[in-house]
């Protein structure tokens, strides 16, 4: 739960006060946690794996965070949201915090974070650059516009065979 629905909050598109405690109707043990800790997360999904693992069922968790920006592209969140609602927002960057905690007890330092950083940066620039090898948006090469049919459905819904009969493909 972002809080946002593209424009609508929500507290406007919901019934009830949470997400989580929708499971509740299904008697689903269900929760709310903080999205922006990464220790939360973690520890409430190890529980839930643990517990659905032991044949005790599902687990409904509603992981409450903020969406700092757009919902996309063509989205202008100025248009729905207050200029200050982002700093009333006190989660906070999940990164940033786990990092806070870990050099608070000693486990992590600048020096590591700045090294690891470095590494992630180089790995996926790695990956990038493979992948481009196979083509690009810029350069192509461009699958045929049939494609779109293809490699989605085992079996293709009438209505989507009618278009792709539309376009003769």
């Amino acid at each position: 739960n972002n809080q946002w629905a593209i424009s609508t909050h929500a507290n406007l598109a919901t019934g009830g006060r949470t997400f989580a405690e929708r499971g509740l109707a299904y008697d689903i043990p269900s929760f709310r946690v903080d999205g922006n800790d990464f220790l939360a997360l973690y520890s409430i999904t190890k529980w839930a794996r643990d517990r659905a693992s032991a044949g005790m069922g599902p687990t409904h968790i509603e992981v409450y965070t903020y969406r700092a920006g757009a919902h996309s592209s063509s989205d202008d969140p100025s248009a729905y949201r207050p200029n200050d609602e982002a700093s009333c927002w006190p989660g906070g960057d999940p990164i940033q915090r786990l990092k806070d905690h870990l050099v608070l007890i000693g486990e992590w330092d600048d020096e590591k974070h700045e090294a690891l950083a470095k590494k992630i940066d180089e790995e996926v620039m790695t990956a990038y650059k493979e992948a481009c090898e196979f083509g690009d948006l810029a350069s192509g090469p461009y699958p045929p516009a049939s494609t779109i049919f293809t490699e989605v459905y085992e079996t293709v819904p009438w209505h989507i065979q009618e278009q792709r009969e539309e376009l003769g493909k």
